[in-house]
């Protein structure tokens, strides 16, 4: 089963197959794809929260239209990513299909969707690919290109000093794009790297390695599920080895790790404490609807529901216009949480990068805090290489 909006904002259960075709006065349709189920079914769950309060704030209606938004699990697998989105493209109709945890998921699904001139947002996985040359005036990412937090991470450890630098991934397309996104910025030595099985849960031996090493610092990428497990094996290194990371210590996992988490640091585009209004909005009411605090995937999927709210009212509702509606969609007129956003030429957003650290409160918790701003106004490293101008 899967959780289908009707147009009145109630909750329905449908199979797929029964999601018909409207006949006449159409709802704007959108598929939500991404991954619900297994160790990272947090992460697809953070993402369609952070959405459907966007919905909300349109009031049940994005662009003015009664919207009805299809759930679909991917199931962290490729093969089934690409069936979904077939399905969405073919079958339903879809206006718009988002979500996309993973990027070897995306990069498997979205040619059916761009191919057919659907539009595809993602609201996590940002693969160079779509960046650069495979870019696409179909394709909008509203969180950031899969490096571009990494090479923040590069010039933090290059500003603190750091001579020797050990990095670790999980051995997939987001993980070797994070280390290669670290040594672009990065100007020392690399101390080691090694990339995981992606479903391993036991690093013992690479901590190992890690310690033998003997470097300044480690920078790793472990999101969702890896994250508990690499942060929590890997306290004991702590107070000997500065660890500095991206998707590895969020609001997803922090619950789950706990003291483990204490004194990590992370490089992202947004934080729960980022002081400006519409991040006050958010954080509030994310919490108020669903009890437990946004994370980073929680952030970028309210945008992109604010996103196409923006584009359809811009367009008057006129959905079959493509060309209107992929300029409304550039223009990004939204107030995000993460303050400054607007897109690059090749449909990435340019944005600031911060640095965060888990401590731990008075009451015990642990949670994450601003330590800086980093970059302001950046973008991402693959813009040249798109031939949208």
């Amino acid at each position: 089963m899967i959780m289908l909006l009707n147009r009145m904002g109630s909750v329905a259960l449908l199979c797929m197959g029964a999601w018909a075709p409207a006949a006449a006065d159409e709802p704007l349709k959108i598929g939500f794809v991404s991954t619900f189920s297994g160790s990272a079914g947090v992460l697809g769950q953070h993402m369609y929260d952070g959405f459907m309060l966007g919905v909300d704030h349109a009031g049940g209606k994005l662009g003015g239209l009664a919207t009805d938004i299809l759930k679909l699990d991917d199931q962290f697998k490729p093969d089934v990513g690409l069936k979904l989105t077939r399905e969405l493209v073919e079958r339903e109709k879809a206006n718009f299909i988002v979500g996309f945890v993973f990027s070897n998921v995306l990069l498997a699904a979205a040619k059916p969707a761009l191919d057919s001139q659907t539009f595809l947002i993602s609201g996590n996985a940002g693969p160079a690919d779509f960046a650069g040359a495979r870019c696409s005036p179909y394709f909008f990412s509203v969180s950031y290109q899969n490096d571009f937090n990494d090479e923040g991470a590069g010039i933090y450890y290059t500003n603190k000093g750091y001579k020797r630098v050990y990095l670790l991934a999980p051995n997939y397309v987001t993980g070797r794009d994070a280390l290669a996104g670290f040594k672009r910025t990065y100007k020392g030595e690399i101390a080691g790297e090694l990339y995981t099985k992606l479903d391993q849960v036991d690093y013992s031996a690479e901590l190992a390695q890690l310690r033998a090493a003997k470097p300044d610092a480690a920078y790793v990428f472990f999101p969702g599920g890896f994250g508990i497990n690499f942060i929590k094996q890997s306290a004991g290194l702590r107070s000997e080895i500065p660890l500095l990371s991206k998707a590895t210590v969020d609001m997803t996992n922090l619950p789950a790790q706990g003291d483990a988490a204490v004194g990590s640091k992370e490089v992202t585009h947004w934080n729960w404490d980022i002081d400006n209004p519409a991040n006050k909005r958010f954080v509030t009411h994310f919490v108020k609807k669903y009890n437990y605090t946004p994370s980073i995937f929680s952030e970028s999927s309210y945008d992109v529901a604010q996103l196409i709210d923006s584009a359809v009212r811009d367009v008057k509702g006129n959905l079959s216009d493509k060309d209107a509606l992929r300029k409304a969609l550039e223009k990004a007129q939204i107030q995000s949480p993460r303050g400054s956003f607007r897109f690059n030429s090749n449909h990435f957003p340019i944005h600031a990068n911060y640095v965060i650290e888990a401590v731990k409160k008075g009451d015990g918790t642990v949670t994450l805090v601003t330590e800086q701003k980093l970059r302001d106004e950046a973008g991402d490293s693959f813009v040249s290489q798109c031939a949208m101008k």
